[in-house]
């Protein structure tokens, strides 16, 4: 049976709220607060069906998207808020709610979303089943959101922590640039490293761009609305360390052929025969700019440079900023990169059970 949808007691509007507890905006912590109320319904709506879901809202500042969740009649809410000025407004709508909604004090770059759902005992999907009745949505302060996503990608690539729950869906704001980048297809001025670690692990979508002047304080920029949905085959089946290193690399000279871009990953003495070996193996023009690779090309790329970091133990954790020799690197822990834990092996002759594809690794 549907959960019937509690109605909040009567509560201040979202500007007396900010009014009564005397908040105002943290220029150092990017702080912007989205103040229009259907704008905050529009993208808690756009994250997805949420009736009986658990939600994790990262970010909710004074609450306007907190409410918005709340009304979509959500069985549980945990929110992350670092910022303890906001407690008070938070506490207030986690009484309201009846016992849906827990309010965290904490960092969420440190935060342990797997651990907090593990504890709460939600249920868990295979990852190639729909995406499960889980949700994460935040409004980020800027400073913090290019890090979060690439921690939640690895996470996302790796299956841990919110993802060893199945495909979560992801639903979070950017600056509109950066959004642009996470979006952007081959040969699109605003192709990126991110646009190749956002897309390689999952599906993003921009779905609406929010005005500046609907925050307070108005940031200088618009705010892209992204919605990440985890895939269930990665485009890239290489660990996410390698594939992240290879885009930083390519990306570093963007107006630049790429095959220069490329040198960086070796040593001096190697990087002329390694490069050439791996745009002719590849087979990539060394004159091609890194925004109009690919996917399939940096695919191959990864590839090829796995092999040859196998090959030659320490050019994983080559770096030419501050260069050691091969043979120290060799010794280091981490020398070699890890093996794609979800590849399958040979398929026995009766199959495999949906568990066991899900669970199998190298």
């Amino acid at each position: 049976m549907a959960l019937r949808p509690p109605r909040l007691p009567p509560l201040p509007a979202l500007r007396d709220f900010i009014n009564i507890y005397q908040l105002k905006a943290k220029k150092q912590l990017s702080q912007n607060y989205l103040m229009d109320m259907n704008l905050s319904r529009k993208l808690v709506k756009s994250a997805g069906h949420l009736e009986g879901a658990t939600v994790l809202e990262v970010g909710p500042g004074p609450g306007g998207i907190t409410r918005a969740i709340l009304e979509r009649n959500c069985r549980r809410l945990d929110v992350v808020e670092i910022d303890d000025r906001f407690l008070p407004a938070l506490e207030l709508l986690a009484e309201a709610s009846v016992g849906r909604m827990s309010v965290h004090n904490e960092d969420v770059m440190k935060f342990d979303v797997g651990k907090l759902w593990e504890e709460a005992g939600v249920p868990k999907s295979e990852w190639i089943e729909s995406a499960p009745n889980l949700h994460i949505i935040g409004n980020l302060p800027f400073n913090i959101s290019t890090p979060l996503i690439i921690r939640y990608l690895r996470a996302m690539a790796d299956r841990t922590g919110p993802w060893s729950f199945g495909r979560v869906p992801l639903t979070l704001t950017f600056q509109k640039e950066v959004g642009e980048r996470i979006v952007a297809p081959i040969a699109h001025p605003q192709r990126s490293r991110l646009s190749i670690m956002s897309q390689f692990v999952a599906e993003p979508k921009l779905l609406f761009i929010i005005p500046g002047n609907c925050f307070v304080p108005a940031p200088e920029v618009d705010v892209a609305v992204v919605k990440f949905l985890p895939r269930d085959e990665p485009l890239i089946r290489a660990p996410f360390e390698l594939v992240e290193k290879v885009c930083r690399h390519l990306f570093h000279y963007r107006r630049k052929f790429s095959f220069k871009a490329a040198l960086t990953l070796y040593p001096t003495d190697l990087a002329e025969e390694l490069t050439h070996e791996m745009y002719r193996r590849c087979r990539i023009s060394p004159q091609t700019l890194c925004t109009r690779l690919g996917m399939e090309e940096v695919r191959d790329m990864c590839y090829l440079y796995e092999e040859q970091c196998r090959r030659i133990p320490g050019l994983f954790l080559f770096d030419y900023r501050k260069p050691k020799s091969l043979d120290e690197l060799a010794a280091a822990t981490g020398a070699l990169p890890r093996h794609y834990r979800f590849s399958m092996k040979q398929l026995p002759p009766d199959g495999v059970t949906l568990k066991q594809f899900d669970k199998e690794a190298i």
